[in-house]
């Protein structure tokens, strides 16, 4: 960051899993100089991250400066990349996930947290992990988003809801219930749980994506919202009280809705973003819209943290057919919440 660019600290950059496209996505959006990013620096291995530059044909566009603290990424020579060395090694293995790596990933995340919960980075963008790859080293999470939340609630002694949003050009959706099994959904699924997500999703709204009076639009459970009963009961026992509830808030809540026609054209118009009620009803429309473009962001955090929608693509990395899309936009739109948050923190300052 150049002085006087911004008073907003850089983002911290995560790869996630290294033998994914992770480092793919990075180097090659690094290397394409029409693009403009956000200041940033990675937590990664520069000697990881050369090796993969050198098998992607990327060498000689990418350069990377190794730094040893946030601040001294504004240091760094004009579009060369800033990257924090880890204390735990990667190896350069695409497509092939080694265990040894996992300590490092893991490091990256832990360490990208501290720096943001600190102010000494404004948000974290992170790279798809490999749940299995860290599974097999201890790794105790259902994913990401609960992991992060955790770190943060160490952190700040506090207990946490993390709430992860899917955000495109064309839609936008909340999942209730997250990483796990469809079975397990309509046991999970309360009244409070809805309650409790939607209150986060419209404060998130307000304070750092800027919409004053964001609208929602919650699904209901089964087909059709349940058919007045016919077709299951969670609608109307569990959901309807809900949208109830927030409505006597003043949160601008509609539903239970069917899920079968929330997601066309029109109905979009209506409303800011879905609340659906577990992951798939969620996710489906959001990528099949825009799966290049969507941004999976966790909410409920005393950070920003925002991630491209798709995963690790272990099959296509090191061989440069991966696309920078997402990863772009999870930046861009960082980079967004920061300044709407920095900007929001001066007016609140008294004079």
């Amino acid at each position: 960051m150049t002085p006087g660019q911004s008073v907003v600290s850089p983002l911290a950059v995560t790869l996630g899993e290294p033998s994914g496209v992770g480092p793919d996505i990075l180097l090659m959006m690094m290397a394409a100089p029409e693009a403009a990013l956000p200041p940033l620096f990675a937590l990664a291995d520069p000697e990881m991250l050369a090796e993969r530059a050198d098998r992607l044909g990327l060498a000689g566009k990418v350069r990377i400066a190794t730094i040893d603290r946030p601040e001294a990424a504004g240091d760094a020579p004009a579009g060369a990349l800033s990257v924090i060395p880890l204390a735990h090694r990667h190896g350069e293995t695409p497509g092939t996930p080694a265990p040894a790596n996992g300590a490092g990933t893991l490091e990256a995340i832990d360490r990208a947290v501290a720096y943001a919960l600190a102010g000494r980075a404004s948000g974290i963008v992170t790279g798809p992990i490999d749940k299995k790859a860290l599974y097999d080293v201890g790794f105790k999470h259902p994913g990401h988003t609960e992991y992060l939340a955790e770190l943060c609630s160490r952190q700040t002694r506090g207990t946490l809801t993390p709430v992860m949003l899917l955000t495109g050009p064309e839609l936008s959706c909340v999942p209730v219930t997250i990483h796990i099994p469809l079975s397990e959904v309509p046991k999970q699924l309360t009244t409070e749980l809805i309650v409790t997500t939607c209150r986060i999703t419209a404060a998130d709204y307000r304070h750092r994506l800027g919409i004053e009076n964001p609208r929602l639009a919650v699904s209901g459970l089964n087909p059709h919202a349940g058919e007045k009963g016919a077709i299951g009961h969670e609608d109307d026992a569990v959901i309807r009280p809900a949208v109830e509830i927030l409505q006597a808030e003043g949160i601008d809540a509609v539903g239970p809705l069917p899920g079968d026609t929330m997601f066309h054209g029109p109905a979009r118009a209506r409303y800011d973003v879905a609340i659906c009620m577990y992951h798939d009803q969620a996710l489906i429309p959001a990528k099949t819209l825009a799966f290049d473009e969507t941004v999976n962001v966790t909410l409920g955090l005393p950070i920003i943290r925002t991630s491209p929608d798709h995963g690790t693509a272990a099959d296509i990395a090191g061989t440069g057919k991966a696309r920078p899309d997402s990863f772009r936009a999870a930046l861009t739109l960082a980079w967004r919440m920061a300044r709407l948050e920095a900007n929001a923190a001066r007016i609140a300052l008294p004079a």
